[in-house]
């Protein structure tokens, strides 16, 4: 019984404690850098605002966005038989980078102007990091790009 009460305390004290730090110059920093810090589980988090209009299960297909499952690598506006991308999206060409996929979720009527995304974008660069790490952990899986050593980090 006492066992069972600390371990159910030490849960609460866990589940209750701050979020860790994250140095507040990574928000800034190159994408690659951001990608090393990133946390898909924190982008988990993020995504459940997502989540209303995208999936990112295999299978799962499409809502009010299209299923996000293997995103990264995938054409840019194709990739769903059944959702109907703007051609102001299918227009940008190419497949979705990880840059390219932070300057989406960056905004997204900036990177394809005259899309019909209402998402007005995370402004956070760790967000997007974290959000981009948890979509290559769904079904795309690619390696994720080197961050800069500090030998060819540009100097002041």
């Amino acid at each position: 019984m006492i066992r069972t009460s600390i371990l159910a305390l030490t849960c609460c004290v866990a589940a209750c404690a701050p979020a860790v730090k994250r140095d507040p110059h990574l928000s800034s920093a190159p994408l690659a850098a951001r990608l090393a810090a990133a946390d898909a589980n924190s982008g988990a988090a993020v995504f459940s605002r997502c989540a209303a209009c995208h999936t990112v299960t295999q299978g799962a297909g499409d809502r009010g966005g299209p299923a996000l499952y293997g995103v990264v690598g995938r054409p840019v506006g194709h990739g769903s038989d059944r959702f109907n991308y703007t051609a102001a999206l299918e227009a940008v060409g190419g497949v979705w980078t990880f840059e390219r996929l932070d300057a989406w979720l960056t905004d997204p009527r900036h990177f394809a102007p005259g899309t019909n995304m209402m998402f007005a974008g995370l402004p956070d660069g760790m967000d997007r990091a974290d959000v981009i790490r948890f979509l290559n952990e769904n079904g795309s899986n690619l390696p994720l790009p080197a961050p800069p050593s500090p030998s060819n980090r540009p100097t002041r």
